[in-house]
């Protein structure tokens, strides 16, 4: 019989010459990967363990399964190379049993060292290194279930339905079957309760399930057992299972998702798995707590984004009812030389992942047009995986993240199935206002597309304003941005699924933005989920069924203002707000939404009530802005008490759009703008790169009636301030030249 042993206790983990005694999950970029400055070790290391032979089980097979190392790895047995991978986020084997002795030293050189051919080498997240998933040893007859192809469980359960009832298809993969062995198949219910069984030495089965229990999302995710057995006579050889659901999903491009043949509005958020000091080592209770928060939010559907998760995580959707969107990380930069690895990848994710009822797409692709849409490889590539996965997986769609300057009519957003767009107006630039009509546009010209928003999002840290704008970081602001959004896409039932951007904070370590470096702050958790921001409830209020009313601004408490505006979140047809114990009033809200004005004097305690569900907080009258509240750029170009504002005067705070309304003021955008891309060039130029054409925006965008849209809702202090992420710097100098021009130019 198949035994699994767990390796992951006591390892010699060796870097850069120093040895320590380490377990998995492990990643050694836990604190540095996360801590801003683009300086996160990447390199290889060492991973070792003694295998004593009288500690194994009795088997004729052993399997070393490595289930997560970043990005590549290569395995040694007492010194003999044996297998290498690449590729950080799957599960690999390695056939050990050869090599086995009375004592066998394992070696697992792990390195996430930029390269130009594993993907991903370019994206806005921590390329974590590490052994970061479990390590086990698989124990099996010499007959057994295959352990070789890509991972795979061994065991493919393809459900159809037909009528009222499931005609379910169970294939099975062996090695070394001998012709007097047999394969015994059984099918069990919820309950664990035997309802088909077949024995035959056939790897392919049929099976009827009559009045099928349907897999139903959130509302009842019920989920089968297919289990495959190995006989020889009356001995069970190896045995290997998989958890199935029967259900059907149809994507409309008028209409939307549909789930069983009903209209499913996909609305969820995307997740990236790593935490706040520990990287993407993850336990189970880590992964059990993102889960139940994205349960809580009202989420049904999840991006697992940008590569292919943990086990665990998938048979979670399973249970709760998540609708998936699984993908590889073939994100931002496509490289020539990464083809093979963008193919092996994706075989990995559809082969390790076919049985989850949960995944209805697979993802080819991430913004990967950023350097332009038109390269013939790049399109290649995505047909070749486009096809493969039909290929391999007749039974769901495939689909793309573009990126939001990628041309709609381009030939690559025609290879999948469907399509989806990353869109950050109203924090990249443009309004928030621009969303909404963007999608219109889509739809209308292409109204046999079926259309999604991939991700949206804003960064919020612990900053606050009663006057809240694009590029603050303030909680108040992402509330508004996010309010405006779910207005705007929910009410749009045309759009195929929502997928916020992010749950949860996650580590960037090359970011410097909002005063904490090294994450991206666009979660609705905090990274240490420990703290869900306002904008988490107004989803909650949205989404949820589960009733409850939330305060907002609980850490907003001084405040300027005579009257403040204050925010209640509920799901709950109205709310009083209660301020020092007298009622404020009630107000519905159809939006979910509810305003109140309060006096500000002295210290209020504020309780919002709804129903039987309450919330408090308190503010407090002060005179001055609490600094404390307000972003202040460490290690700024520029600081604001460096900027002169002159009244009815232009300054480099004020956006492109209000700039550009005279004509003194666009001759002053267009210098700035010229500067900006003599910079750019000047830097491709040091890095040796040509840039044909003699030049070009950042991230190889156009000029263009859109760009420029985008562009107006920057100042031009936060654009040169974001593009120095991309080495493109300004000096002190050259804004404060560009300030006293502005100073000259009298306001509209």
């Amino acid at each position: 019989m198949r035994e699994i042993l767990n390796l992951n206790s006591a390892w010699a983990f060796t870097k850069e010459g120093k040895t320590e005694e380490v377990n998995l999950p492990h990643s050694w970029n836990a604190v540095d990967g996360q801590d801003g400055g683009a300086d996160y070790y990447r390199g290889t290391c060492r991973y070792a363990k003694t295998l004593k032979k009288a500690d194994l089980p009795d088997a004729e097979r052993y399997y070393l399964e490595i289930r997560g190392a970043n990005s590549s790895a290569t395995v040694f047995a007492n010194g003999k190379k044996l297998a290498e991978h690449h590729g950080g986020y799957s599960t690999w084997r390695v056939n050990l049993t050869d090599e086995l002795t009375d004592e066998t030293l394992i070696e697992i050189d792990v390195d996430n060292s930029p390269n130009d051919r594993v993907y991903p080498q370019m994206a806005d997240f921590t390329f974590y290194g590490g052994i970061y998933r479990d390590v086990n040893l698989i124990c099996v007859p010499e007959s057994h279930f295959d352990l070789d192809y890509y991972g795979t469980p061994g065991i493919k359960v393809t459900p159809e339905i037909k009528g009222a009832d499931a005609e379910v298809e169970i294939e099975v993969y062996l090695t070394d079957k001998k012709a007097s062995q047999k394969i015994r198949y059984t099918v069990l219910d919820a309950e664990g309760t035997e309802i088909a069984s077949k024995i035959t030495d056939d790897d392919d089965e049929d099976f009827e399930i009559k009045n099928v229990h349907l897999w139903n999302g959130r509302k009842d995710p019920y989920l089968y057992t297919a289990k495959a057995e190995l006989l020889d006579g009356d001995e069970v050889l190896d045995t290997v299972s998989a958890r199935f659901g029967c259900r059907t999903f149809k994507i409309d491009p008028e209409k939307g998702f549909f789930l069983n043949g009903k209209e499913y509005p996909l609305h969820g958020v995307s997740r990236h798995q790593d935490r706040l000091g520990i990287g993407n080592a993850l336990l189970p209770e880590h992964h059990k707590e993102d889960m139940d928060l994205i349960c809580e939010v009202g989420a049904n559907t999840i991006r697992l984004a940008h590569y292919q998760h943990d086990q665990y995580f998938y048979d979670l959707c399973d249970e709760r009812g998540m609708v998936v969107w699984a993908e590889i990380p073939y994100i931002s930069q496509h490289m020539a030389t990464g083809r093979e690895n963008t193919i092996s990848q994706m075989k990995e994710l559809i082969t390790q992942n076919y049985n989850h009822p949960s995944i209805v797409v697979w993802g080819l692709s991430n913004e990967i047009t950023m350097h332009g849409v038109a390269d013939p490889d790049l399109i290649e590539n995505h047909r070749i995986l486009n096809d493969m996965a039909h290929k391999m997986d007749k039974t769901r769609l495939t689909t793309i993240a573009c990126l939001t300057m990628c041309d709609p009519d381009s030939e690559y957003v025609k290879i999948p199935d469907v399509v989806s767009y990353n869109h950050y107006f109203g924090w990249y630039g443009g309004e928030a206002s621009m969303n909404g009509p963007w999608f219109d546009k889509f739809h209308k010209n292409h109204p046999d597309i079926p259309i999604g928003c991939s991700e949206y999002g804003c960064e919020a840290l612990n900053w606050h304003t009663s006057n809240p704008t694009q590029g603050d970081y303030t909680e108040e602001y992402q509330a508004y941005y996010h309010e405006e959004l779910i207005k705007q896409l929910f009410t749009r039932k045309y759009i195929w699924s929502t997928h916020v951007w992010n749950m949860f904070d996650f580590g960037a370590d090359a970011r410097q933005e909002g005063g904490e470096n090294g994450q991206n702050h666009k979660g609705l958790v905090t990274m240490d989920r420990k703290y869900k921001k306002d904008s988490f409830y107004a989803y909650k209020a949205w989404l949820s069924d589960e009733p409850f009313v939330h305060l907002c601004g609980k850490r907003y408490i001084d405040r300027v203002e005579a009257v403040t505006k204050v925010t209640v979140y509920s799901n709950l047809p109205e709310v009083e707000l209660f301020a020092n114990g007298e009622s404020l009033g009630k107000k519905t809200a159809d939006d979910h939404f509810f305003r109140f004005d309060v006096p500000n004097t002295g210290e209020t305690v504020l309780t919002a009530v709804a129903g039987e569900f309450k919330d408090e907080g308190k503010i407090r009258k002060v005179e001055e802005l609490n600094q404390e509240y307000i972003f202040k750029e460490k290690g700024a170009i520029l600081n604001w008490f460096d900027i002169t504002t002159p009244e009815g005067y232009y300054n480099i705070n004020d956006k492109f759009s209000e700039i550009c309304k005279t004509f003194k003021g666009k001759v002053a955008t267009l210098s700035f703008f010229l500067l900006l891309l003599k910079k750019f060039k000047a830097t491709k130029k040091d890095d040796g790169e040509k840039k044909k054409g003699g030049g070009g925006l950042p991230g190889g965008m156009k000029p263009s009636k859109e760009l420029l849209q985008m562009a107006g809702a920057f100042s031009i202090l936060r654009i040169a301030n974001l593009i120095g992420a991309m080495e493109v710097k300004f000096t002190k100098e050259e804004l404060l030249e560009i300030n006293a021009k502005l100073n000259k130019i009298k306001k509209v």
